[in-house]
């Protein structure tokens, strides 16, 4: 959201960066200036005159708003206004407003007019404006293409030679698909200017050779970079054996990237000199910003403001930098020597030090490299910009990434579930929260995983794993199943191939293991994997191979890589163990049985999240978000009413302190009635006497008050009674590294104990509800068990849509509980809940667009 004073970033549709804020009166200097470089068609386009000069009084109407009934935006590139867009109320407490909006000759034509529109109907919306107007002239074609192209469901009359526009503001799935589209294209844009560059400086290169920056020169000159290299030096005329320049605009061609290895203080000049000789990206290896400290920090939002002001973009800094095995680029702008073979794997890294270790390991594996990117700090550029990148780089068919911390951990979701589909996603993420991140204690590794999972990404736990599921992702194809067939020449591997294949939830086909024995030839391993990858009944073929005795076998018998060729053929995945021998190229070879298997598992729970259909989300009724917004408050608020607001009832309760007031409530509510002690960690503590159900009469209520009160205290809760059901618990929680998230589980003392709780980041689709559901190790329970009645699953479902939209729309809600949740065959019940609030939490991936 944008908010007044508080300037933004945006990328316009050819990568470059500018700075939208809301207009000042001391802009009305800079409105002149742009007023007159305009030419005399855009004059009058806009103003339906020429318009040659702006009148004093116009030009203060332009300058002074109140930014609530009357907003404009102004577009800098640099310290130069180059475009303004405003919109005017109809009248007091209308909710219509005009719009209308100017661009600069040179920058017309880059997406600034969408971008404007953007934020002018975001800022709109929230004084209650929900329909723009516009005047256009016929001739403005490009403005009119703005508003069709938009999404909104625009109205035109022609009327005295100009068209009138009319369209609703509020946010649709068009609108939003076209803000995502447009979204896309600018953030890949940026990317592949820095990945494709035809001309690159280097600041910080010695001219002894020493040091981080004749290292990054070096290997750049060394890796047969197709473009032109210009080292920057204040004083030696030839650096690393090539012509050095004092600045990079000296050099006399125009550059498109800079790489960085100056000292943190001398790093804004040299963002100037870059941006004098046109770069359109920095690539800041050097060391000392935000790890460094709060100076440093400090110096690193500068360094960011300073880029984008001139129009670019910021890798790092404090990384490792860029590569582009493309024959056509042959970039290695990075501290690593040598780079993998070229290939169709992307990496991103977080951080450095990994990055290079993460190289070292693909060029030993043989995984293939298409483009690299280590982002360090991610003060700007981050694994969401190169997964735009990726998504349409023909080069690359796999993304591997390394991830310390989420910046935008919604978009991510949004964007792996959308790339997912046709490009496989892997991700190492630490689990490790920040000292200080996050309310709560943290999720488990199984929810984490069920995370990513939800949105097709693969998650591992370790490099060698990330390589292991690379290498088999970029080599071989998706099984169709889980259906495995394990062939070797040892009983004890097939048997520990077969053991291996149950912890990753894979299955042995019908007739396997099959082991050929010790004493068999190369023919008889070849034939036993040929028929294992033909049988109908096998998604996936496991070889594993122990070397024979010696002597055992003569020297054509014992070539048994050579019988692994044919069975790669038949177009299912096949991976291999080999304790003896080189496996040919193309077949992912594992050091141990386990390991191969564990990534054959990864990319089956892949290949079983494409074959299932995505979800929608879907439409509900009895939702008023502006109802549950008012039921909030900064201690916490009214949780009946913010659940009624969201279509959720809960069941009646009322407080007692005395015996005497439970009588009065029960008489109220009706008998029978329910008693429980009213500290929300006993509400639902049957098992410890804090409740108290079937209560008849006024006897049995004093009785039981009088067993309660002494050892849970004298204030309860008295409720009627419900029919019995299978309790259920449904969480909130604000999760440092996903956002909101709703948890959901059986209730009971035992799987509380155990965690026994399945996680999705919200919004949830149907699908995400559906499994939820069915997830808990405990759900067998809701189906019918021992002769119990299934519950109505499809309640259950409805209910964690409508839990997920409240998390989604309600900011403030830092926790919500409902415990317990009776289900049962007919529905489900809604016994209690606690809720949590605070500050509103950031949603990065809503609202206009922005860096």
């Amino acid at each position: 959201m944008t908010i007044v004073d508080q300037p933004v970033d945006v990328l316009l549709s050819d990568g470059t960066t500018v700075q939208l804020r809301p207009i000042r009166p001391d802009d009305a200097p800079d409105i002149v200036a742009m007023h007159s470089r305009f030419s005399e068609r855009t004059r009058y386009l806009r103003y339906f005159s020429p318009y040659p000069r702006i009148p004093e009084r116009d030009l203060r109407r332009f300058t002074h708003v109140d930014h609530r009934d009357r907003e404009a935006f102004v577009v800098l590139a640099g310290d130069r206004i180059v475009a303004v867009g405003r919109y005017e109320r109809l009248g007091p407490q209308s909710p219509e407003a005009e719009v209308a909006f100017v661009v600069e000759d040179a920058y017309q034509g880059r997406g600034i007019g969408s971008v404007l529109l953007e934020h002018l109907a975001d800022a709109a919306r929230r004084y209650g404006i929900v329909h723009f107007v516009a005047e256009v002239l016929p001739a403005n074609g490009a403005m009119l293409r703005v508003f069709a192209d938009f999404g909104y469901q625009v109205q035109r009359q022609y009327a005295d030679g100009v068209v009138h526009l009319s369209f609703p503001i509020a946010p649709t799935e068009a609108t939003l698909e076209v803000q995502r589209g447009r979204e896309h294209r600018t953030e890949a844009r940026s990317i592949a200017r820095l990945l494709a560059p035809q001309a690159i400086a280097v600041y910080g290169a010695s001219a002894t050779g020493q040091g981080v920056g004749a290292a990054v020169l070096g290997h750049l000159r060394d890796s047969g970079f197709t473009g032109a290299i210009v080292p920057v030096h204040p004083s030696a005329p030839v650096v690393a054996g090539l012509p050095a320049y004092p600045s990079a605009a000296a050099a006399g061609t125009p550059v498109d990237l800079a790489v960085v290895a100056v000292a943190p203080e001398a790093v804004t000049e040299v963002v100037a000199d870059a941006a004098a000789a046109g770069a359109h990206g920095l690539v800041v290896i050097s060391a000392g910003f935000a790890e460094s400290g709060p100076a440093g920090a400090a110096a690193q939002r500068a360094l960011v403001r300073a880029a984008h002001r001139a129009g670019m973009r910021v890798v790092g800094p404090n990384c490792l930098g860029v590569a582009n095995t493309d024959p056509a680029v042959r970039l290695n702008a990075t501290l690593a020597p040598v780079l993998p073979a070229p290939g169709r794997v992307g990496v991103f890294s977080q951080s450095g030090a990994f990055g290079v270790a993460l190289l070292a390991e693909a060029s030993r594996r043989g995984l293939g490299l298409s483009s690299f990117v280590s982002a360090g700090n991610r003060a700007d550029v981050s694994g969401n910009d190169l997964l735009q990148y990726w998504q349409d780089d023909p080069g690359t068919d796999v993304i591997t990434l390394y991830l310390e911390t989420f910046g935008n951990p919604r978009k991510f979701a949004r964007l792996a579930r959308r790339i997912g589909r046709s490009k496989p996603v892997v991700a190492l993420a630490s689990l490790a929260r920040p000292v200080g991140v996050g309310e709560g204690p943290p999720l488990d590794a199984a929810a984490v995983s069920a995370l990513f999972a939800q949105s097709g990404v693969i998650r591992v736990d370790t490099v060698a794993e990330l390589l292991d599921v690379g290498v088999l992702l970029a080599g071989q194809p998706l099984p169709a199943g889980r259906r495995v067939a394990v062939v070797g020449n040892s009983s004890a591997l097939t048997g520990l191939a077969a053991t291996a294949c149950a912890a990753n939830e894979l299955t042995v086909a019908a007739g396997y293991p099959v082991d050929v024995g010790p004493r068999a030839g190369a023919a008889e391993f070849a034939a036993a994997l040929a028929g294992a990858a033909g049988d109908d009944e096998v998604d996936a073929v496991v070889a594993v191979f122990a070397p024979p005795l010696p002597g055992q076998l003569t020297d054509s018998e014992g070539d048994f890589t050579a019988a692994l060729p044919d069975a790669v053929t038949a177009g299912k995945p096949v991976v291999a163990t080999f304790l003896a021998g080189r496996v040919p190229a193309g077949v992912p070879a594992y050091p141990s049985v386990e390991e191969a298997v564990r990534a054959l598992g990864r990319v089956a729970a892949y290949a079983d999240w494409l074959r299932r259909p995505p979800g929608a989300l879907p439409a509900l009724e009895r939702v008023d978000a502006a109802a549950g917004q008012a039921a909030l408050r900064a201690d916490g608020g009214d949780v009946a009413a913010l659940l009624r607001a969201y279509g959720i009832d809960m069941v009646a309760s009322v407080p007692a302190g005395s015996a005497d007031e439970a009588v009065v409530a029960a008489g109220r509510l009706g008998w029978p009635v329910a008693v429980k002690a009213a500290a929300p960690g006993l509400r639902h503590r049957l098992d410890l006497g804090a409740v108290r159900l079937d209560l008849a009469d006024e006897p049995a209520l004093r009785r039981a008050y009088a067993e309660m009160a002494p050892v849970f205290g004298a204030d309860v809760l008295v409720q009627p009674m419900v029919p019995p059901g299978v309790a259920c618990v449904v969480e909130v929680r604000e999760d440092p590294a996903f956002g909101p998230v709703v948890g959901f589980g059986l209730g009971g003392v035992a799987t509380e104990l155990l965690g026994d709780r399945a996680w999705r980041a919200v919004p949830l689709t149907d699908r995400d509800a559906a499994e939820l559901v069915d997830e808990p190790r405990a759900a067998p329970l809701l189906r019918g068990h021992r002769g119990a009645a299934p519950v109505d699953r499809a309640a259950l479902a409805d209910l964690l849509v409508r839990v997920g939209r409240l998390a989604d729309e309600q900011p403030r809600v830092r926790a919500l509980t409902l415990n317990p949740v009776l289900a049962r065959p007919d529905g489900l019940t809604v016994l209690h809940a606690t809720l949590g609030t605070g500050v509103e939490a950031s949603r990065p991936d809503t609202g206009p667009r922005r860096l």
